[in-house]
This record gives C-alpha cells, sequence and structure tokens, in this order.
C-alpha cells in the first residue's frame, strides 16, 4: 500500500539519511524522496514516497519520525497517483510534446505533480464560468469560481463549504489569443500548499500557456 509523507527536517548534512533509516527501521520500504522546499530558517520541507505492509499502521511511521530531532511530519496519507513522483521537467515534456493541447495536458499531470487529488482549468465566456479541462475527480464548480477567474497572482484560495475540507490554490493564466483562465487544484485534507509550490505552479501554467498554439 502507497503512502505519501509530508516531512519537515533539519536542512543540513545527514538529516535525510537519518529520517531514511528511521523509516525503514519502522517498516517503510521507500520508493522516492523529492525536496519540496527550502527555507530561510535553516528546515527543509520533503516529501516522501513509500510502500508500508498491511500489519504497519501509518502512525508507527510518525512516531519514527517524531522521534528524530527537529524533525516534523505535516501530513500522511494514501496515495493513489502511482508508485512514481512526477517530476516538473516530466510534465513540462507532457504537454511540449502536445501544443495544441498544452493546458489540457497540463491539468492531466497537475495531480501527480503536486500530489492533489485533482484540477481543473476554468474561463469566463459570455459572463459565465465554463470548465476548459478538468481531471476526471474533480468536483463540480461552485459560484465561488467567478472570482477565481477574475485573480491576477498566484495564490490559495479560502476553503469552501461546498467542498467540505479541500485545501486550493489558483494560478490565472492568458492563453495565445489573449483569453484568460484559472487553473484550480485541491488537495482533500491538506497539506497548505507551500509558497514554493505556489510558485512552481504558475511558472508551469504560464508555460503552458504560451506553448498552446490553438
Amino acid at each position: 500500500m502507497a503512502f505519501l509523507l509530508r516531512v519537515e527536517l533539519p536542512d543540513v548534512p545527514g538529516s535525510l539519511g537519518a529520517l531514511a533509516t528511521a523509516l525503514g527501521s519502522a517498516g517503510a520500504d521507500i520508493e522516492a524522496i523529492e525536496i519540496v522546499e527550502h527555507r530561510s530558517d535553516g528546515f527543509a520541507v520533503d516529501d516522501v514516497l513509500f510502500e508500508l505492509p498491511s500489519n504497519v499502521m501509518p502512525d508507527a511511521l510518525v512516531t519514527a519520525c517524531h522521534r528524530l530531532e527537529g524533525v516534523r511530519v505535516h501530513w500522511i496519507s494514501r496515495y493513489n497517483a502511482g508508485a512514481n513522483l512526477s517530476m516538473d521537467l516530466e510534465a513540462v515534456e507532457a504537454f511540449t510534446d502536445e501544443p495544441a493541447h498544452a493546458i489540457g495536458r497540463l491539468i492531466e499531470v497537475i495531480p501527480a505533480t503536486f500530489r492533489t487529488d485533482w484540477a481543473m482549468a476554468l474561463r469566463r465566456d459570455h459572463g459565465e464560468v465554463i470548465v476548459l479541462h478538468e481531471t476526471s475527480t474533480a468536483p463540480e464548480i461552485v459560484p465561488e469560481a467567478a472570482a477565481w477567474v477574475g485573480l491576477r497572482k498566484t495564490r490559495k484560495l479560502a476553503e469552501i463549504d461546498a467542498w467540505d475540507s479541500v485545501v486550493l490554490a489558483a494560478s490565472p493564466g492568458k492563453d495565445r489569443s489573449g483569453r484568460d483562465f484559472v487553473v484550480v487544484i485541491g488537495r482533500h485534507g491538506g497539506p497548505e500548499f507551500l509558497n514554493s509550490e505556489l510558485a512552481r505552479l504558475a511558472h508551469m501554467v504560464s508555460l503552458a500557456a504560451s506553448v498552446q498554439t490553438v
């Protein structure tokens, strides 16, 4: 069973090795580790993808992490997007290979790239908000979406009642014909989107918009 762990740890040599050793001793079979953010306070945030035997509870991994000095678990959850963390360059390759469908391909690869549960691209057409592209797990759009299409910068969004306990972020874009759109992404129950993730999302949305040929 695959799990994804987001953990904060001291950004010093040896910390990542100690973390991997602790997780392995607790029963985790680590598949991949990705550095999400280097912070100015001397800490880093990492995502760890691992397989866990059915007889080992995820809480055991959290306990193992917290035994290490300076380590704090942000979030742990089942991970259903496959056994590989999709890197940004792989995502960029996916939508640059099909420039006529770049924005749609971006939406397809966002969940694996950013560890979200869904993604959608929205546009306003004759005063009505329409869905340009969405993943199969995306919820129905809500009245609040009208304000999102008018965003001018990438940012976290406030949670809304209709999508209970979903952490949201959005990034605006403009395609080559000058039409505005916005990419909205969601995680059920967290973790919160980091500033580094918002910066990556903004860059990828801008790149997809510039690649889109029609």
